[in-house]
């Protein structure tokens, strides 16, 4: 790629040549190696060019390379453009471009096993962590803080009056991503997003497609079902540590993101697209942040007579 190799000639000054770097400076920086670097930057550029009007434009390769050391880091946007070498203006404009170049990946890259051939691998893998049967996705929410939105922030406030928007996501065995929900606010209830997800339904706490663990389990098998529910489930638990850890602008560590709630679900998709080309290539993994909220809360209701009947017969296999 013509424009990578003449990155040198780009930054001037004291400024590095990124891509004469190591890989393991460059996974620290930007949390991708020089290879999926370059793979990213041959698949953005035509889309990133295209967008230039400018006489002097700042090539695609350092658009993304200063919106990945921002999703990485979370870092504002006037220290990364100090460090890169370009103005805040620039990476601002750059900014969104690059994420929403990421986000027509999505479907690249995510997909959740709709049939049987695809749901096979992704069953073996869940059986092998402790036994259980037929799953085919570990579901968890998270929340990822954002500065309060005008005109109406209350929707975005969750119990701890933070506003925040509110992920669902869905993984397999190996913590990749199988599903992405983005676009609810902090203050939606997690059924409420699971009921108006692609892969939700009108439907209790329990669901023949949706396993919960036993309230008060009272033989040897109920118990050992309510010992294997959580280890399959921490799936998703160590899913969203590793996607918060390696785009730390979605934790903690990242502070609130001062975007729009809609900048800001693209921001969370771009991320989880990222994610699942680093688990893909076998990227290695970012220090892991302390385990943050990971929950799915039930619907209220009676427990619906088919799914009982499915939970029973995982539990008679046990």
């Amino acid at each position: 790629m013509d424009g990578i190799l003449k990155c040198k000639n780009y930054f001037h000054g004291n400024h590095l040549d990124l891509f004469a770097e190591s890989d393991k400076y460059l996974i620290s920086r930007f949390r991708l190696p020089r290879l999926v670097l370059t793979e990213l930057c041959d698949t953005l550029e035509p889309v990133l060019r295209s967008h230039t009007r400018r006489l002097n434009p700042v090539p695609p390769h350092v658009q993304i390379i200063c919106t990945l050391g921002f999703l990485a880091t979370g870092t504002f946007q006037r220290e990364l453009a100090d460090w890169v070498g370009i103005s805040q203006p620039s990476i601002s404009r750059a900014l969104p471009r690059v994420v929403d170049g990421i986000h027509q990946l999505a479907t690249q890259y995510i997909s959740f096993p709709y049939r049987p051939q695809q749901q096979l691998p992704v069953k073996r893998g869940f059986y092998t962590i402790a036994g259980l049967p037929n799953i085919i996705g570990a579901i968890g929410c998270t929340r990822v803080r954002i500065k309060a939105p005008s005109p109406d922030p209350f929707p975005y406030l969750n119990s701890k009056q933070f506003h925040k928007i509110n992920v669902q996501l869905i993984c397999n065995a190996q913590y990749h991503l199988l599903n992405v929900v983005s676009c609810f606010p902090g203050g939606a209830h997690d059924s409420y997003i699971l009921q108006n997800s692609s892969v939700g339904d009108r439907g209790y706490a329990l669901a023949p497609w949706l396993m919960m663990p036993l309230v008060d389990p009272q033989t040897p098998h109920e118990t050992s079902y309510n010992q294997s529910h959580p280890r399959t489930r921490s799936t998703i638990k160590r899913t969203i540590r590793i996607l918060k850890g390696r785009w730390m602008c979605l934790g903690i560590a990242g502070g609130e993101l001062l975007h729009t709630p809609e900048k800001v679900c693209r921001i969370i998709m771009a991320c989880c697209v990222l994610h699942n080309m680093a688990m893909n290539r076998a990227v290695p993994l970012p220090p892991q942040p302390p385990l943050q909220d990971v929950y799915l809360d039930p619907l209220q209701g009676p427990e619906n007579r088919i799914a009982v009947q499915v939970r029973q017969q995982i539990i008679s296999h046990l």
